[in-house]
């Protein structure tokens, strides 16, 4: 996942990612910020509250709609959106073989709309995550079978967790 933060007036570009053998539990996360790498230890405490450990140093984290409250300082965000760059990424990759689903962002999982075996179509809701405070529905990227749903209601996943897998 990527967000842009506005901090002291500077726009800064971050980078989020699952580190190897991290999960939604442990929340090791790969950062990068402005290009440089960051060692960054996350725990999703409930939907939008993160504790975050930076340097040995423990922060606070609270998603609050479209700013981000970290050690008592607001800074505004904007996420990029990982759904409208598969979309440009075009339709035509998605014809064949299994897609994933994945989450675009940190959160709880509140609805899971199908079960393994349902057959669905294109852009049809298949989960539904909360995170910073709104429920965001995910979609299938293609018109297919499930054959594997990875996640149940109350789970929290990470930015880039598997949620579902359409065949």
């Amino acid at each position: 996942m990527t967000v842009w933060l506005q901090i002291g007036g500077r726009r800064r570009r971050v980078e989020l990612r699952s580190s190897e053998g991290g999960d939604a539990t442990s929340g090791a996360l790969a950062c990068v910020v402005d290009g440089m790498p960051l060692a960054v230890e996350a725990r999703l405490l409930r939907a939008g509250v993160l504790s975050l450990i930076v340097d040995g140093r423990q922060y606070r984290c609270l998603l609050d709609g479209d700013v981000v409250i970290i050690d008592g300082q607001r800074s505004a965000f904007e996420a990029a959106d990982p759904r409208s760059l598969q979309a440009r990424q075009g339709a035509g990759a998605a014809a064949e073989g299994a897609r994933a689903v994945k989450a675009p962002m940190p959160g709880r999982v509140v609805r899971v709309l199908v079960n393994v075996g349902d057959q669905v179509e294109a852009q049809q809701g298949l989960v539904v995550i909360e995170a910073m405070k709104m429920q965001n529905e995910l979609k299938s990227p293609k018109a297919g079978k499930v054959v594997r749903i990875a996640v149940a209601v109350g789970d929290t996943v990470l930015a880039g967790g598997v949620l579902v897998v359409v065949e």
